[in-house]
């Protein structure tokens, strides 16, 4: 059974997690850490629980879920997964960072492409890659099918969806994705976004606004018909 510590790193709270089971193998997902403190935080932590990190898995590239990861990747010498159709979000992150007024550390890392359907693995565990491209063209959440948790990166958050309105986002593909590739699975799921509070499957089928309207009841349209 995997074992999740969560922090909250950088102005935009970008949620990074600490993945590890019994064998103390462990990844880190999202390494948004931007200042020193925020490192040494991350950096303290593992080493205080004997975490061995083995890999960095990126739910996707944007600059806020990216400001630790060339410092993570050197520190740990272990290598970094990603959707090859995000490495252009990366090659942009700079213009972003500069315009909310802060530094974009250089990105010199090399890169692990994953595709929908892979798997990723670590001690005892595997998490299963589904691709739900929307927020940005290569958006993925891992998927933990033993132990029923989604990691659902800038997809699916607490009440809310990932924002389009950058470049590479597209909001149909990402209404899309949410609804082929994630309101389909087990409600009992718990899901663990890339910002605020975790949340389930159920939750978000019935309570999440942005989903509403997408969740009318079959028979709608036939007690119209029989009104006319």
């Amino acid at each position: 059974m995997i074992r999740i510590r969560c922090f909250y790193f950088n102005d935009f709270r970008e949620r990074c997690s600490v993945v590890w089971d019994e064998t103390m193998e462990g990844v880190i997902i999202d390494p948004g850490c931007n200042s020193q403190e925020e490192k040494d935080g991350l950096y303290d932590f593992i080493s205080g629980q004997g975490i061995h990190p083995v890999k960095i898995l990126l739910t996707h590239g944007h600059f806020d879920h990216v400001l630790g990861l060339t410092d993570c990747a050197k520190k740990y010498g272990i290598p970094v997964y990603m959707h090859p159709a995000d490495k252009e979000i990366l090659k942009i992150d700079d213009f972003f960072t500069r315009t909310y007024g802060f530094k974009m550390p250089v990105i010199d890392v090399d890169t692990i492409d994953i595709a929908d359907g892979d798997t990723v693995g670590f001690g005892n565990t595997e998490f299963e890659v589904i691709c739900t491209p929307g927020h940005t063209p290569g958006g993925v959440c891992y998927y933990d099918r033993k132990d029923k948790i989604l990691f659902s990166g800038d997809t699916l958050f607490a009440g809310s969806i990932g924002r389009t309105d950058h470049p590479g986002g597209d909001y149909d593909q990402l209404i899309e994705s949410i609804f082929t590739r994630l309101m389909c699975l087990d409600g009992d799921i718990d899901v663990v976004p890339g910002h605020g509070p975790q949340t389930t499957i159920t939750d978000e089928r019935t309570k999440n606004p942005f989903l509403q309207p997408f969740n009318l009841p079959e028979n709608d349209d036939e007690d119209d018909s029989h009104e006319q």
